[in-house]
């Protein structure tokens, strides 16, 4: 996230936050995923794929109408193009790293099947608290350990520090994303928020979280990446 305006708001809190929710908006417990409705095309082939998408408000569909969070609208572009897609939405508005780490084993053990491919989308929260990039680090790390010991493969969205948290955060920060999907042998989108960023009319009027509209630019913008990432038959 560089530059202004939308980034001095959004650089902090869009990537995930949803910790200052507004009393009307939908919000996610702490429980076993859910699997939001989404249009089927006209033909899937070959085999299912069951895919855990593992984050936060950007999952849960902070704002949005049901079947418009990016989990829905992503099992839609994929069964759109003929992959059998089952996308779980384990979105929890205002989840840390270490919330999403503390949860995680019981989102795996209450899935009807271990997923084909689990993406994990986490941090944005940590920038909003200010929470030192190692703990960020070992959290996510244990993350991806744990995705590892199961045997699922990961594909891992990259958040950004903005420049105003100071060349040392930023340097620390960001450089988490790609070690770890190095470490991991991960699928790494390097910044999950690049196509909305610095597009005000795709961001709601709390100038943190997506529109509808901005999800679908989400979705065209990592389809590929997450397709890619789903395991060979």
């Amino acid at each position: 996230m560089r530059g202004d305006g939308l980034v001095a708001g959004a650089a902090l809190a869009l990537a995930a936050c949803g910790s200052e929710q507004a009393a009307d908006a939908p919000v996610q417990q702490r429980s076993a995923p859910s699997a939001e409705p989404a249009e089927a095309p006209a033909d899937v082939a070959g085999r299912e794929y069951r895919i855990l998408a593992f984050g936060d408000s950007l999952f849960a569909g902070y704002g949005l109408q049901e079947g418009e969070s990016y989990p829905a609208r992503l099992e839609a572009a994929l069964r759109q193009r003929g992959v059998d897609a089952r996308v779980s939405n384990a979105g929890v508005s205002g989840d840390t790293t270490a919330a999403g780490r503390q949860r995680l084993g019981f989102v795996l053990d209450n899935e009807e099947q271990a997923p084909d491919l689990a993406i994990v989308e986490l941090g944005g929260n940590d920038l909003l608290r200010g929470v030192p990039p190692q703990q960020t680090r070992e959290n996510l790390d244990a993350i991806l350990a744990e995705l590892d010991w199961r045997g699922i493969p990961v594909l891992l969205m990259g958040m950004r520090a903005p420049p105003n948290l100071g060349p040392a955060y930023v340097s620390a920060f960001d450089s988490i994303y790609p070690d770890l999907a190095e470490h991991y042998d991960a699928a790494l989108v390097p910044f999950f928020l690049e196509s909305v960023w610095n597009r005000p009319a795709l961001v709601q009027p709390d100038r943190v979280h997506p529109t509808a509209q901005g999800i679908e630019a989400m979705v065209e913008a990592t389809v590929d990446q997450v397709d890619e990432a789903l395991p060979e038959d």
